[in-house]
């Protein structure tokens, strides 16, 4: 890796020039970028060029990859000792003898070229002149272009030991045959390049850009480009240009989603690889470009399976193995700015070739062929609009793929004559929330009429009144009022009994008692519906699958914060199981994530936090809008886990993010987290810098949300010296316990005491009585030993912190347990709790408090010398292995059994 930073250098890159206005430049630049990720492929090939049973390498993979500039790259890394030619391959090239070697032989005299012989020999002589007795090493590009002559001349100087190939193909089969069989028969060797993983996109992308780069950055660049370096430098350069990639607060990322329109680079690539395709192959990608895919029957019967069969070959198709062998672009890129470039006129040709003048059926059409079609139809000015029932399933398809502005465009083709325009609203105000616009969300709502709702079944009357207490409840001001529409609509189901079937009566009372459930959740009032949520999961899930799914993931969260964590936990993995059984499974699993993450950052579980989070979908749609939610919940659980520099990038990025993207209110979460964190590594300036921008955040959050945003913040405070935040954190204490949330009170009330009296300590344990699970195990032996100066429950508390890897916490166990052996003359107890306070002072950034009084510390030498002596090493045998004299050795040993307190060297291997 610092090799191919050097390199990168070099040529003019790195974060210095990144960070200028140019931050990509020419050729050069862009075939170093891979060679940031591609440490072990430059190794590779290294290997097989300095193998003297090898006569080189074949670079493979796909057009773009980086071929050529890790074939520069492993050959630089040979140094001075060897001596390099470059030979280029082009299609004349190819069709001329000695076409790629034309440049060494204009240098030969002109008897030299009379015969294929004399060529030989005066190429080889010339060649070993100038190299002077280095090796050399032939770089040829585009080897699969070369001409026979040219063939037999490298074949003829490696065979003889005069020069090595670094070779570069698409594919090996496209070498000469002779080089193709010195490849099987491993003489020659491969590495084949694949297209960077999102990992090493990240990588490339932090090295060249040099700050933190966000997520969403990352996985809608990987995305659109599929992993190509050659893309993803141009894409980024195009970003650049257009103002959508933006450094915001020393974090890249971006303002909206990426589009390939008019990204000229990009759009030059997939011209000039079209460009050698017949017509027929361009007309299948121009289709699959509008529909995005196609089964291989309905191709075949327009095209033929030749052309489908070669394309496939060419790598321009995927065809899947089974079930309707649906037929799509390899690279979605391709189909994206194909897309670009058609005319109406012409895509009204090419639905009319795949699906001729009928609009498809409905039911037929999967969620991604109705987005596709509805794209088209849309981007053909003289198409009719889509019929209501598909514009509104397109709507729905779209705000599923979490791209709520199509979801909108989709909508706005609806009538209010027509049948599906209600939901069509209530569809734009789900679009408008996932915008965080509520004010535009509750307008679209108000456009339904008196009039119209009292038409409506009671099914889409239920969903209504939802969605208008959805959008009230992130309305500042309006919130207060959700319970009244709540109670109004149940009336108004009341008065519909008897005219509907008690089924569906049934399911709209379910869903305003979701909303009930919601509204309650969202203010925090959990006691007050807990009994409701328990009777709910005790019912037939099959009766209402979505009711009792989202019943339960409340009840999941309520449990959780009244201090019932592993039945929380327990509820949760229950849940899990029933996921695919719903009809939207991808939107349960978010809304699962959601309520599960709060159940396990809530018990300590921070490890199975940042795993859930992980496992999020990470398509560029979705990043979009998730992806800084996503990221605010990896760092939030490195937060509280006490490991600030591991919370520091996401929590940044998120940071960024929600600042040109706001969701939920989170700005204010993000803040606070963020400051905790500078905070816990002693940086005031930038803990008190985001503690302000907390501090003017405006709106009102999640129960939740806001509840960690002011522990945060406090914390923060707290690591700051800010001798008020204990008198803040106990009324926030009382404020939960008044409501029965014991284990938000019991963790805030672990932050206040941390120099806390026998009063607060005392309700400590009163409140770890009223929780489950390790967290409260914690703080119930904490609270115990504090009280009862008992260092032994003390040191139980950090055995369990320890089992949830909460250094921090095991830390401050461990410290007050130093100070009480201590004071009780507990001299094992005390050694104990010294050495491992000792050790966790290496892996934490500052201990939360500190021992009253420092105990005699080992130096390193006596750490050394202790830890052989305890294994039963022999003294002569300790000063021979470290390079002492044994008096040393014994003087050591002395100083250690004095500060330790101990008489043996039996009792040191135990406490070391």
């Amino acid at each position: 890796m610092q090799m191919s930073a050097e390199l990168l250098n070099r040529s003019g890159g790195g974060a210095a020039r990144a960070a200028a206005p140019d931050l990509v430049g020419g050729p050069t630049d862009r075939q170093t970028w891979s060679l940031l990720a591609r440490s072990h492929d430059l190794s590779k090939a290294g290997k097989y060029l300095e193998s003297p049973e090898s006569y080189g390498v074949v670079l493979t993979g796909e057009r773009g990859i980086g071929k050529s500039g890790l074939a520069r790259a492993v050959v630089s890394s040979l140094g001075p000792k060897v001596h390099s030619l470059q030979l280029r391959n082009t299609v004349a090239g190819g069709q001329t003898p000695y076409g790629c070697l034309g440049f060494l032989l204009a240098r030969l005299p002109s008897e030299a070229v009379s015969s294929p012989t004399n060529i030989l020999h005066a190429v080889t002589s010339l060649i070993r002149t100038e190299a002077a007795g280095r090796e050399t090493v032939f770089i040829v590009d585009n080897a699969g272009g070369m001409d026979p002559m040219s063939t037999g001349v490298l074949l003829n100087l490696m065979a003889t030991g005069t020069a090595k190939v670094v070779a570069t193909v698409q594919r090996a089969s496209d070498l000469p045959a002779d080089f193709h069989r010195l490849v099987l028969e491993g003489e020659l060797g491969e590495v084949h390049l694949n297209t960077l993983s999102e990992e090493q996109t990240k990588q490339v992308l932090g090295s060249v850009l040099g700050h933190y780069v966000s997520s969403t950055l990352v996985g809608s660049l990987h995305s659109a480009v599929g992993g190509n370096p050659m893309l993803l430098h141009a894409l980024l350069e195009e970003l650049r240009h257009s103002g959508n990639l933006v450094l915001n607060d020393s974090v890249w990322t971006l303002r909206d989603r990426i589009k390939l329109e008019g990204a000229t680079v990009v759009e030059d690539f997939v011209r000039s690889r079209l460009a050698r395709e017949p017509q027929a192959n361009r007309t299948v990608v121009e289709i699959l470009a509008c529909a995005q895919r196609a089964t291989l029957t309905e191709l075949a019967a327009i095209f033929g399976t030749e052309v489908l069969v070669d394309m496939e070959e060419s790598a321009l198709l995927t065809v899947d193995r089974c079930g309707d062998h649906w037929v799509s672009l390899r690279d979605p890129y391709v189909g994206e700015v194909v897309r670009g470039w058609l005319s109406t006129r012409r895509m009204r040709e090419l639905r009319l070739m795949l699906h001729g003048p009928d609009e498809p059926e409905l039911d037929a059409l999967a969620p991604q062929d109705l987005l596709s079609y509805a794209a088209w139809m849309h981007a053909s000015e003289d198409e009719p609009t889509p019929s209501p029932a598909h514009a509104l399933a397109a709507g729905r398809a779209a705000l599923d793929d979490y791209d709520p502005t199509f979801a909108i465009q989709c909508t706005q083709s609806l009538d209010q004559k027509d049948g599906e325009w209600v939901p069509g609203q209530r569809l734009k105000a789900a679009a408008y929330l996932m915008l965080d616009l509520p004010l535009h969300a509750a307008q679209a709502l108000d456009e339904v009429s008196e009039p119209q709702m009292a038409s409506l079944d009671p099914m889409e009357f239920a969903e209504v009144t939802a969605a208008k207490c959805q959008a009230m409840t992130w309305i500042d001001g309006r919130s207060a009022m959700v319970p009244g529409v709540i109670s109004d609509g149940l009336e108004v189901l009341d008065a519909m009994d008897g005219a509907h079937p008690a089924e569906t009566m049934t399911k709209a009372r379910n869903r305003l008692l979701l909303c009930s459930y919601e509204y309650n959740t969202y203010m925090g009032e959990y006691a007050s519906m807990i009994d409701a949520l328990e009777e709910e999961v005790t019912k037939d899930p099959t009766e209402d699958r979505e009711h009792w799914l989202r019943s339960s993931f409340f009840l999941m969260e309520a449990r959780c914060i009244l201090g019932r964590e592993l039945e929380a936990q327990q509820l949760a993995r229950t849940v899990s199981r029933h996921l695919g059984d719903a009809d939207r499974p991808a939107q349960m699993e978010e809304a699962f994530a959601r309520h599960a993450f709060l159940v396990l950052l809530l018990s300590g579980q921070w490890r199975k936090c940042i795993e859930l989070m992980r496992r999020t979908p990470s398509r560029s749609s979705r990043l979009q809008y998730r992806g800084a939610l996503t990221e605010l919940g990896i760092g939030l659980a490195y937060a509280y886990a006490g490991k600030p520099a591991s919370a520091l990038e996401p929590l940044r990025s998120a940071v960024a993010q929600l600042e040109l993207r706001p969701a939920m209110n989170m700005n204010k979460v993000a803040y606070a987290a963020t400051a905790f964190a500078y905070a816990q590594l002693g940086n005031a300036v930038e803990a008190g810098r985001y503690l302000d921008l907390y501090r003017t955040c405006r709106g009102v959050g999640t129960y939740f949300s806001e509840s960690v945003a002011e522990f945060c913040a406090e914390m923060a405070g707290r690591w700051m010296g800010d001798r008020e935040v204990k008198q803040r954190l106990m009324v926030r204490v009382r404020s939960d316990m008044d409501k029965q949330r014991f284990t938000t009170a019991g963790i805030c009330l672990f932050g206040a005491t941390v120099e806390g009296t026998d009063e607060e300590y005392r309700l400590l344990e009163e409140i770890a009585g009223h929780r489950q699970g390790q967290l409260a195990e914690i703080s119930g032996n904490l609270a115990r030993g504090a009280r009862n100066k008992s260092s032994r429950s003390l040191l139980a508390a950090a055995d369990a912190a320890a089992a949830l890897d909460l250094l921090v916490v095991e830390a401050r166990c461990v410290a007050m347990a130093l100070d009480f052996a201590r004071d009780a003359g507990e001299t094992t107890a005390a050694r104990t709790a010294q050495l491992r306070l000792e050790r966790l002072e290496h892996s934490v950034s500052a201990l939360p408090i500190q021992p009253r009084s420092d105990a005699p510390v080992l130096t390193e030498r006596e750490r050394q010398i202790a830890k052989l002596a305890g294994k039963g090493v022999s003294n002569r045998e300790i000063a021979m292995d470290i390079g002492v004299s044994v008096r040393t050795v014994e003087g050591h040993l002395y100083q250690v059994f004095t500060k330790l307190g101990v008489s043996s060297r039996g009792e040191l291997n135990g406490l070391l």
